[in-house]
Order: structure tokens, then sequence, then C-alpha cells
């Protein structure tokens, strides 16, 4: 294991307990999109199931764990414990967008036709979009608190240090998986702006307000052609059956 993997995997940890603590402390999950938590929870949930018949390592098993009971505790605070804090209003992205693309697409490009194969490979495909409805939502809004500028920082710092861990296992074990490359390049893709936005100029005064316009364009033509993709697959689908 290299050090951009370990980098990469604390980063991804810490947005988690970031997010986790916000809304422990603030006991409200405002400003949170209770529909990327869903997914991502969906994510974590089809990528382990080798948990039960694959062991590789303590420090893999921990983290897989951690990152299961995190990601469903997450889960349960927006929609039970603080669901009355939730903004469903503005958490109006809508799933099926993304789902029935992603759903296809494993199907369709997989390393193998075998059932925990295509959960795995609908996993890093789901990952590479489940941000969506967060940035939809903070595009809707026009603000963000500044916890969750940082929760999205380490999320896209994650999958930065994951790309340089690919680099790195190119070049040292002769590596490569295109499916996981080229999802993690897409979904730190949607990140750029964001990350331009947050080291640059900064989040004064704990809101977005002032950059929402640069910020909500160029995240709207992104969903844009989601969607086109999404009602183009569904079209298809709907004709084949």
């Amino acid at each position: 294991m290299n050090v951009f993997r370990i980098l990469g995997d604390i980063s991804h940890l810490l947005a988690i307990i970031i997010l986790l603590v916000k809304i422990w402390k603030s006991k409200s999950c405002a400003g949170i999109s209770g529909k990327s938590q869903i997914l991502f929870a969906l994510v974590f949930t089809t990528r382990y199931l080798d948990l039960f018949n694959t062991f590789i390592s303590i420090y893999n098993t921990v983290m897989k764990v951690i990152f299961l009971l995190c990601a469903y505790i997450t889960v349960y605070m927006i929609y039970g414990k603080f669901r009355k804090t939730s903004d469903s209003e503005n958490d109006s992205f809508r799933l099926e967008f993304l789902l029935v693309p992603v759903t296809g697409l494993s199907f369709l490009e997989n390393h193998s036709f075998t059932a925990l194969e295509i959960l795995w490979t609908f996993s890093i495909y789901l990952e590479s979009v489940a941000i969506l409805p967060q940035l939809f939502m903070i595009s809707k809004t026009g603000e963000a608190e500044t916890i969750t500028t940082h929760y999205l920082f380490f999320l896209g710092l994650y999958r930065a240090l994951y790309i340089a861990n690919w680099i790195w296992r190119y070049y040292t074990e002769n590596f490569y998986d295109q499916i996981a490359v080229v999802s993690g390049v897409v979904q730190t893709i949607f990140y750029c702006d964001f990350f331009y936005l947050y080291v640059t100029k900064g989040f004064e005064h704990s809101k977005l307000k002032e950059k929402k316009n640069h910020m909500s364009l160029s995240i709207s033509n992104w969903l844009e052609t989601i969607k086109s993709t999404a009602q183009a697959s569904a079209a298809v689908a709907k004709e084949v059956i």
C-alpha cells in the first residue's frame, strides 16, 4: 500500500467525520443533501459485499466497516433523528437520472459478468456521480455553510489523491484498472470548479452567495448533460422492453 492511498482514505474518512460532527453539534442537517448520502450508502453497500468472502488485510476490513457504519449513521441522522431540519424542497435532484444510466453501464461495461463484479462496477460508476445532488442543492440555494464546503473539499482531495495512487501503482506494480480510473477522473472533474473557488477565493461569511452565479452555471451545465443522457437511456430501455 502506498502513501497516496493511505492519505486518500484518511481524507475520505475526515470528510465523513466533518459531516457527522456538523450534524451532531448543530442538531441540524440543513444544507446537506440526503439524496447524496443515500447514494454514498448504496455505493459502500454494493462495493463491500466481499467482506463476507474475501480478506485482504485488517486495515482494509476495518476501513470498509467504518465507511459502511458512517454512511448509514449519516442517512439515519438526516432521515431519522434530525429529519425535521432537512431541506427536502431544495434537495430535489431526481435520482433516476443517475441510477438508470449507471445501472445500464454496469451491465454493459465490467470486468466479468458475475453478480459481485457487476455490483462492484455499479458502485464505482455511482460514486463518480453521487455528489451531484449535493452540488445541485448548493447551486439551487446559492449558499453553503463553511463546514459543508470543508466536507466537499476533503471529498475532492480524496479523489485527487486516488488518482495519484493509480499513477503510482501503474509505475510500481504495472497495475491499471480502466473502470476505476476513468470513473475517478470523472468524479474529480465535478469537483474542479468547487476546488477553484475554495482555494483561490475562499468562502467569506460562511456563504457561497457571492460566487453562486459562476458555480451554479458550471454545475447546471453538468446536470443538464446527465439528465439528457438518463432520459435517452430510459427511452431506449422502454423501446427494448
